[in-house]
């Protein structure tokens, strides 16, 4: 070996330590929408089918309003996911035909999502002119913005009107739709809101651990 050789250089690696600087949590966001996306697919693949739930000759006027009544309920157990559907759909197209409506929902959407649901507890606080705020300054910022958009503003009475709209369809239909050609099954799971609801309700938990100061 000739005596002049340098000695071998060794690797150096540089660590970032995790708290210098936020890091964006695009793994909640993508978990979370993929989330809603496979929970709204596996709705719909247990909807019946809509010729049944059209079928002309299953319409007959109720002989009372306890008929109505029993019909709604073994209705809506057949039908569930395809009234849940029709109920949507109705407060989608209300809100696109209010485009305003619509962009201040989603912006108070976004703003619960990024602000408070997806934050964690490693992220720096909040800063804007030049004064930091807490996580529960920023929930309750977000509190008075939801009841500002929702009763201050035309949001809340274009939802609220879709969904009445949106319900009379399904308890008239309900209500003159004939039930007994369908096989009910009581045994079902049950699908649709309540998964999105479940859903929401996990990922507030999951990015919100350990829990806020």
């Amino acid at each position: 070996m000739a005596a002049n050789s340098s000695p071998p250089i060794l690797p150096i690696s540089v660590s970032t330590a995790a708290g210098d600087q936020p890091v964006p949590s695009e793994s909640s966001v993508r978990s979370f929408i993929s989330g809603i996306a496979e929970t709204v697919r596996t709705g719909l693949s247990n909807r019946r089918p809509w010729g049944e739930l059209l079928d002309r000759g299953a319409f007959s006027k109720p002989e009372s309003l306890a008929e109505g009544g029993a019909r709604i309920r073994k209705n809506y157990a057949y039908f569930r996911i395809n009234y849940i559907t029709v109920v949507a759909g109705v407060v989608a197209i209300s809100l696109l035909t209010n485009p305003l409506s619509l962009i201040f929902l989603f912006g108070l959407l976004a703003a619960w999502l990024f602000l408070y649901i997806f934050r964690r507890p490693s992220d720096p606080p909040i800063s804007l002119f030049g004064r930091e705020y807490s996580d529960r300054e920023t929930l309750i910022f977000l509190i008075l913005s939801s009841i500002v958009v929702i009763f201050l503003t035309n949001v809340g009475s274009v939802v609220i009107s879709a969904l009445l709209v949106g319900v009379g369809l399904v308890c008239a239909h309900g209500a003159f739709r004939v039930p007994e050609d369908l096989f009910l099954d009581e045994a079902e799971p049950q699908t649709g809101v309540p998964g999105i609801l479940s859903l929401l309700t996990g990922s507030a938990v999951a990015v919100s651990q350990p829990a806020r100061a």
